[in-house]
């Protein structure tokens, strides 16, 4: 049986939620499919965190050299599963070409120009159509043990702040006033004000909610499984349910997305950068806003009845397994910064995949060659971050409309 939509957005995470979101606003008809639920894959165990401060891009100066440091270590923040793939180096290589000032400034003001428009819009969203997420705006802490580790880090404020984005620096004392459950040996970080959380399974739950009863059309546990197109554009989208017909199709599916875009001649340089959190349940003494260990790249973010600690990249292709290693280094890191690194009960361990551009710029825009297919994946670890700005600028795309926000950095066509 073949379905017809006007658009068909592949992929029901944050990104694809977001861009049927507005453009169902746009009074467009919207159909989403899901080989899952909503949320089940990368958009479900991240840290929640809405973070502009995180603009400035992975790839820097110094950044190979470290890399190279951590790839010997299976706990490290960074960690390559020794292996042949090819793939896998290119981008490696092509991400290293780019740690020089020049390409992380142009990098900067893209990815600052997303996260700050998506900051504003998230806050819009959320209270305009009352999502229940446990949002909240308090800023962010990034915090330091090591003096030495604390002076490298100046090119971070000054790289925020010529976006326009506030840092307060604080030294041990001030930052232990603020959260006391900081150990004595944090000697120094930052807050950040404009950054914002909320818990991410809730607020995809509740824009599900608000994305069906504007009139989207959810397909779950519908596959993907290829394409059939012609003549300069896709004209069927073949799923285990089916063949579907749309006048537009939005490739929204994370780390999945290069694996689909391979059957339409689209080579996208995005790699599975996989991630892991735990949740738990409330420690006795937790800190009252999110916190980044920053030498340990541990996140942490407390919610009112649980609790996350987050973060690593780890490149093992599309291994699914959780690494206890990496698991227990989450912990061991977090304990290092605060009194209670985890709460007594523990709720989950996760791992997810993130899409990695080399350039650490999302992929959002027209593909190339074929006229009614939109990209809208490759956000790193920001897609709950990026996702209302990215909804939008597809919705203004597609509907013809002046975007808010400059499409060029992101153009898939960059890659060419």
């Amino acid at each position: 049986m073949t379905q017809k939509s006007e658009v068909l957005v592949l992929g029901a995470g944050v990104i694809g939620l977001s861009c049927a979101y507005f453009l169902a606003k746009a009074g467009r008809e919207v159909t989403i499919l899901d080989q899952h639920t909503p949320g089940s894959g990368a958009s479900h165990g991240n840290c929640g965190t809405i973070t502009p401060s995180h603009a400035p891009p992975l790839a820097k100066p110094g950044m190979v050299r470290q890399a190279l440091t951590w790839m010997v270590q299976s706990d490290a923040p960074f960690y390559i599963q020794p292996r042949f793939d090819p793939i896998l180096w290119r981008w490696l290589w092509q991400f290293a070409k780019r740690c020089n000032w020049p390409d992380f400034q142009h990098a900067l003001a893209g990815k600052a120009s997303l996260l700050l428009e998506s900051r504003r819009l998230l806050g819009e969203l959320v209270r305009s159509e009352a999502i229940n997420c446990e949002f909240a705006e308090r800023g962010h802490l990034t915090v330091f043990r090591d003096p030495a580790a604390l002076a490298a880090f100046e090119w971070w404020p000054r790289a925020l702040q010529s976006v326009g984005i506030a840092v307060h620096p604080l030294d041990g004392a001030a930052l232990r006033a603020r959260e006391p459950v900081l150990r004595d040996e944090v000697i120094g970080g930052f807050d950040t004000p404009i950054d914002a959380e909320f818990k991410p399974d809730q607020y995809v739950a509740e824009l599900t909610r608000v994305v069906l009863g504007l009139g989207v059309r959810i397909d779950t546990q519908t596959a993907v499984s290829g394409f059939i197109s012609g003549a300069g554009q896709v004209d069927r989208v073949q799923t285990s349910r089916g063949d579907y017909l749309a006048n537009h199709v939005i490739l929204a599916l994370g780390a999945w997305s290069p694996l689909l875009a391979r059957q339409l001649n689209l080579n996208l340089p995005i790699q599975p950068g996989k991630g892991y959190s735990i949740t738990s349940s409330v420690p006795k003494r937790a800190p009252q806003v999110p916190i980044v260990c920053r030498e340990r790249s541990v996140a942490i973010t407390p919610w009112r009845h649980s609790y996350r600690v987050g973060s690593t990249m780890e490149f093992s292709g599309y291994d699914d397994q959780l690494n206890r290693t990496r698991l227990d280094a989450l912990v061991r890191g977090a304990a290092e910064y605060v009194v209670d690194p985890i709460g007594e009960t523990l709720i989950e361990e996760w791992c997810g995949w993130r899409p990695m551009t080399s350039d650490d710029l999302p992929i959002i825009g027209a593909a190339p060659g074929l006229r009614n297919l939109w990209l809208a994946t490759g956000h790193g670890m920001l897609g709950m971050s990026m996702s209302a700005a990215t909804g939008l600028l597809v919705a203004d795309l597609i509907t013809g409309r002046a975007p808010n926000v400059d499409p060029t950095p992101f153009t898939p066509t960059r890659f060419l």
